[in-house]
């Protein structure tokens, strides 16, 4: 077994045994999904989402590819996509850094400290820096609608398209009808 691949297993061990809940994704160890919190003392307190992680074959002496699966609202993660732009992450990342650092410190500092100057999402950081009462309200309601447990659920895919279907007038079934909550 090569150095990166047993890296990569004991890695992913490490993570699971934090108490992180990960998810595989087909058979091999090189992607999978992982539960994070939105952390304490921050207007992302109480939201859960679910990270995509990619490992390149090059792990760990090249960084994760890391991506929000349910909607965030931030300046740093493309609200389309989900993308982080994280430069620990994506420009200074070193082999002395594994998967719970990402999970445990990275993550958490970004949400915790923004950086407007540099967005994915334009609207968030001109949000954030006009009004930051504004920017932390919308924050929170993204909270509310996007990253509860039962957004994370199953892949994100299937919510986005529940949702167009239940904005669309077409006729549904009476069991569809039933098995809605009311709003």
């Amino acid at each position: 077994m090569s150095s990166p691949s047993k890296r990569r297993e004991m890695d992913l061990m490490k993570l699971m045994m934090s108490d992180y809940k990960v998810e595989m994704i087909n058979d091999g160890m090189q992607e999978f999904y992982v539960e994070f919190h939105g952390p304490k003392d921050s207007p992302y307190q109480g939201g859960l989402w679910r990270i995509r992680v990619e490992l390149p074959d090059a792990y760990p002496y090249k960084s994760p590819s890391i991506g929000f699966v349910n909607k965030i609202y931030h300046p740093n993660v493309d609200e389309m996509s989900g993308s982080v732009c994280l430069d620990v992450i994506n420009q200074t990342w070193s082999p002395m850094f594994d998967l719970v650092n990402v999970f445990e410190v990275f993550l958490p500092q970004l949400l915790l400290y923004p950086n407007p100057s540099d967005p994915l999402n334009g609207e968030a950081a001109a949000l954030m820096m006009r009004d930051k009462g504004a920017y932390e309200q919308r924050v929170k309601e993204y909270c509310e609608k996007y990253a509860k447990p039962e957004d994370v659920g199953a892949a994100g895919e299937d919510k986005l398209s529940d949702e167009e279907l239940s904005e669309d007038d077409s006729v549904s079934s009476d069991d569809e009808v039933a098995g809605k909550a009311d709003p």
